[in-house]
This record gives structure tokens, C-alpha cells and sequence, in this order.
């Protein structure tokens, strides 16, 4: 049997084994299963371009068709849930020196497929508090999103196997630890992804990410997270990689937008242990590692008909400075980036590594199916000798200083059909100044202008 076939069967085994009876959610009715069975699936369509290319050569202006279409199952026997989802997600028309990698292409994966057990008497306010162990694939989002996300904006998503268990006692205090194999996504060679070709994901033990988080409600004047978590990596199973053996500490406070009141957002991390320069087979050297991120955000909302708010920001993140037997540079682990630095797909120059980027956010709500959002952010290295954020541009001497320039992005959504189909378009222009002009590998292209248009299905 094919990959491809070995991954629909096994939903079709999920679906068959379900009794017919009681009553159905909305997709499930429409295919008449019965109440126990949870189905839901979206289709994402995707037109998007970018001009004046940042990175630096061959990647070149480049364009892309994008389709993403996912179908979860989920069948409720009482104390014991069993789900999945099957994630597919192709590219098309990409240009030769295309950057487009398994963030863009991950073809028909089980992304998901776990049991989940309810645990206490599953009431909240239950005296002995009430959590859920899930095991099995799955997919996670913890806390902000920074570190540990399934994605959205992105084509493909974060997926992990393992075990994650979350309790919340009486109080209301949340804690969760977890240990998993990340997800490695294939195909992971250009022409296998050019080709959108079927390759089941891999999970090694080669590969383990666990820790624990924690959740405190009323504290500082909203909530505060604190955790922990370790990642820890080595080659083997055909694969090179940095070896990190990282720890990442961290902390956060935070009190959600509300009409007519300040909210805040703070967030930091430390990050130590040893990794490698680069995944070479022949860089063999283990480095002490120390690094940091830090966000920092302070926003009004208007009591007014579209309710605005208006944001400042700050984002921040170590470099590296090629200093022997020391490396600097933040590792984001497995977070989402797209709801503090704009887009990523063809675009995605920003990340929390190697930044120090003060801010403004604007957003609106014009009527009850829009929303809008226009953003503006300056940009500095923090260290000079080390590639800024994402873009692969670098002076190793540092000789082309600190700024890099400006970045405008703006975003437009609507429901088409209430709850049933979404229009998106949005773009960033990043102007270059300094290191990303200056920079012996910076490209001669002008100004990064990006933009895109997408139609989301929901069902």
C-alpha cells in the first residue's frame, strides 16, 4: 500500500468505526454521521508575489499558487476522544530559484492522529480540578504562540508526537508539560517539492522537545505564563543536524485588549545549552550557547464604532557574533512569527533572532465580517556580524553597521459568507537601508514589495 493510500485509510478506519446514531454537528450532518463524530475541513487558496527579492542570490522575484486543505475527525466515546486530521498542503508555479521549503509544501499527512482522555469528573469547577492527556500525533499551541504554535498563516504546520497532559485545578491556575518528537517534514529536497510529492513526516528520537508551562490568572493586573522547555537533537536516521541541546526559560504578563481600557503584552526568554554553527557533517564543534528574546507591547482600544486600537511595540532578539566556542543566536523553537513580524511564505524577512524592532500597530473593525490592520516597524541588527532575522543578509566584519531599514504591512479580512468563506489580502514592503544594501551578499534588487490574496472555505 502507498503513503498516500496508508494515510487516507487510516481516516476512513477512524470514520467506519463510529455507530450511527443521535445527532450530527454541521458537517457531519450534511454527510448524516451521527453526533459522536465531530468533521470539519477548510480549503485555502492562496495567489501571492514578491518583487525586489531580500535574500540574497540566486533567489530572485518570484510568484506562487497555493492550495491547502485539511479534514479533522473526531469521535467522542465518553472519557475517551479519538481524532485526526489530515493536513494537505501544495505549491504551484513557483520560479526556478524559488525559497519555498516544507513551510510551503507538506503533501496529504496524517498531521493528527491521537486519543484523548478526559480526566477528573470533567467539571471546572470540579474540587479536584479536570485536564486531558492526549497521545499520540498531534498539533499544539502554548501560551503566545511565540515558541510553540500550530500554525496559520503558513501553509504547513507544526505537528508533534507524544504525549501532552493539561490540568487546570479549582483556582483556575493552568499547567501542562509535555513530551514529544517533533514532526520532521517531508519531502524535504527541491525537487520533491517542486513536485508536491507524498513522503510520510518523520519522528526520531533523535529529535525530543518536552517541558511544562504554566498559567496564573490575576497576577500584575492580568495573567502571567512562566515555563520551561528542552530541546534536544543529534544526527542519525540519513539526517545532519546542529545538535541543540537547548534550554529556553521564560516568562510572560499580559492582560487581553478590552473597549476603553490599556492591555499590555511582555514576554521574555534565556535560552542556554550547546548547538552547532551549522548542520555540516564536517562542523563538529559544540557550542556554549546564550541567547534572549524579548517582546514588549502597550495598546489602547477606543470605545468607538469600529473599535480601534493603537499599539506600541518592541521586539528584540541576540545575534550571533561568530565569537569561538560561544553562539548567540535565539532559536525560536517551533513558534509562529506571523501575527508580530507580517506574512511569511514568499515574504517572512522578519523573525525574533538577530532583531531589535520598535513599532506601531493599528487595528480596526469596521463592521462585524471585517477587520483590518496596518503596522509600521523599523529595524536594527543586534548584532552586526550575524545575518539579520531571517533574510540571510550578513557582513561577517560588521562593517555595514546596525540599521536595516523599514518595514509598512497591511492586512484586510472579510466573511464573504458569515462563518462559511473568508477573503484575505494583505502585503509588506520592506525598504533597505543600510546592512540590507550594504552587505557584501545583500542583492541589487531595490525595495521587497509583497502582496497576496486568499479565499478560505470553512466547513
Amino acid at each position: 500500500m502507498t503513503e498516500r493510500a496508508l494515510s487516507i485509510a487510516a481516516l476512513a478506519a477512524l470514520a467506519a468505526a463510529v455507530p450511527a446514531s443521535a445527532k450530527p454537528g454541521p458537517l457531519a450532518e450534511a454527510l448524516g454521521a451521527p453526533e459522536e463524530l465531530s468533521i470539519s475541513a477548510t480549503v485555502r487558496a492562496r495567489v501571492e508575489g514578491i518583487d525586489g527579492q531580500f535574500r540574497p542570490s540566486p533567489a530572485a522575484a518570484d510568484s506562487l499558487f497555493s492550495l491547502r486543505t485539511t479534514l479533522a475527525i473526531e469521535y467522542d466515546a465518553g472519557p475517551v476522544r479519538f481524532g485526526g486530521e489530515l493536513w494537505d498542503a501544495r505549491a504551484y508555479g513557483e520560479g526556478p530559484t524559488s525559497s519555498i521549503t516544507t513551510s510551503e509544501v507538506n503533501t496529504l499527512e496524517l498531521v493528527q492522529a491521537y486519543a484523548r482522555i478526559e480526566l477528573g469528573d470533567g467539571r471546572k469547577g470540579a474540587k479536584v480540578g479536570h485536564g486531558m492527556l492526549t497521545l499520540g500525533r498531534q498539533t499544539m499551541d502554548i501560551g503566545s504562540r511565540r515558541l510553540v504554535a500550530r500554525n496559520r498563516f503558513r501553509q504547513t504546520t507544526n505537528g508533534f508526537t507524544g504525549a501532552n497532559l493539561e490540568w487546570t485545578t479549582q483556582g483556575g491556575t493552568r499547567l501542562q508539560a509535555f513530551w514529544t518528537m517533533p514532526q520532521i517534514r517531508r519531502p524535504d529536497d527541491a525537487q520533491g517539492l517542486r513536485d508536491n510529492r507524498v513522503k510520510v513526516d518523520l519522528e526520531t528520537t533523535r529529535v525530543q522537545f518536552f517541558g511544562a508551562h504554566a498559567t496564573l490568572r490575576h497576577v500584575l493586573g492580568g495573567t502571567l505564563e512562566t515555563y520551561g522547555y528542552r530541546l534536544a537533537e543529534r544526527d542519525g536516521d540519513n539526517r545532519q543536524t546542529r545538535n541543540r541541546r537547548l534550554w529556553t526559560l521564560g516568562a510572560r504578563a499580559f492582560a487581553r485588549p478590552q473597549a476603553g481600557k490599556w492591555d499590555h503584552d511582555v514576554e521574555g526568554a534565556y535560552q542556554f545549552g550547546t548547538a552547532r554553527r551549522s548542520a555540516l557533517a564536517a562542523d563538529t564543534a559544540d557550542l556554549d550557547v546564550s541567547a534572549w528574546f524579548l517582546h514588549a507591547e502597550a495598546g489602547y482600544t477606543v470605545k468607538a464604532v469600529w473599535t480601534p486600537r493603537l499599539a506600541a511595540l518592541i521586539d528584540a532578539a541576540s545575534g550571533d557574533g561568530g565569537k569561538a566556542g560561544h553562539y548567540g543566536r535565539f532559536d525560536t523553537l517551533y513558534g509562529a512569527r506571523r501575527f508580530d513580524f507580517g506574512p511569511t511564505a514568499l515574504y517572512g524577512a522578519l523573525q525574533r533572532t538577530n532583531i531589535i524592532s520598535p513599532g506601531l500597530r493599528l487595528e480596526a473593525e469596521p463592521d462585524k465580517q471585517t477587520d483590518v490592520m496596518v503596522s509600521y516597524r523599523a529595524m536594527w541588527l543586534e548584532n552586526p556580524r550575524d545575518a539579520f532575522a531571517t533574510t540571510g543578509v550578513r557582513d561577517a566584519k560588521g562593517a555595514s553597521g546596525r540599521f536595516a531599514g523599514h518595514q509598512a504591512e497591511a492586512r484586510v479580512r472579510h466573511w464573504l459568507v458569515p462563518a462559511l468563506l473568508q477573503a484575505e489580502t494583505g502585503g509588506a514592503v520592506l525598504f533597505k537601508h543600510g546592512v540590507l544594501r550594504d552587505a557584501p551578499n545583500a542583492p541589487a534588487s531595490g525595495n521587497s514589495v509583497y502582496g497576496y490574496f486568499d479565499l478560505t472555505l470553512t466547513l
